[in-house]
């Protein structure tokens, strides 16, 4: 499962964050000021920060310097610090991505989607319920031999198998797959969804995430 860390002192947002980033199966953490970030920053390894910057005790540019200086973990800024200048130094300081307050919340998943694509491994092969996927090859075997997929089958399969155990859009998905506007009343991703699940017998592993679209879920599997 993939592991978000939180640093956020506002009780309000911080738990919308958790409660949204949960509901997504996220593992996330939350650290209410920069010295409890600090430390959990020490004692664990992440794959992802979400880091405000108006922190008590530590600031968020001071957690910002030292993730940069040891390690590589992916960090998106969220603050009501809005001026392009605090943009461009959050940026130019190692942020990945720069979200400013007040914010909805589709657009945080949207951008925690984005960073984590940039930064996680793409495979090759992928197997899994006695389901094997050669990416390249474009073919796909259970175990009574080849299983046929159409082009947006396969298409839609490569994106969940490229953001395993990420919980994705549905306007992602389908703009991935289709490469035209998602606008919200087409069941055809849905559809397609269903008929995924029926060849492969991924009834439990491509799962239905409420309010935000689809994910393929590996026990397990760190991305």
């Amino acid at each position: 499962m993939i592991r978000v860390l939180t640093v956020e002192d506002d009780a309000a947002i911080s738990n919308l964050i958790y409660m949204t980033l949960t509901d997504a199966r996220y593992d996330c953490t939350v650290a209410t000021d920069g010295e409890e970030g600090l430390r959990q920053l020490e004692n664990n390894t992440w794959d992802l920060v979400l880091l405000d910057l108006m922190l008590p005790k530590v600031s968020g540019y001071e957690l910002l310097e030292i993730i940069r200086k040891e390690t590589d973990t992916p960090v998106i800024v969220i603050s009501a610090m809005n001026q392009v200048s605090d943009r461009i130094r959050g940026l130019r300081m190692g942020a990945d991505d720069y979200l400013c307050k007040p914010f909805q919340i589709g657009e945080l998943v949207a951008r925690v989607e984005s960073v984590l694509r940039r930064t996680i491994k793409q495979p090759e092969m992928f197997s899994y319920g006695g389901i094997s996927v050669d990416v390249d090859s474009r073919r796909v075997f259970g175990p009574e031999g080849e299983i046929l997929l159409t082009t947006k089958e396969f298409d839609l399969l490569d994106t969940l198998i490229r953001n395993k155990n990420i919980a994705l859009t549905r306007e992602y998905l389908y703009e991935s797959v289709w490469k035209e506007e998602y606008l919200g009343q087409t069941r055809t991703l849905d559809n397609h969804i269903q008929r995924l699940r029926k060849k492969l017998g991924y009834d439990d592993v491509i799962q239905t995430v409420f309010r935000i679209g689809y994910r393929l879920y590996v026990p397990d599997s760190r991305t």
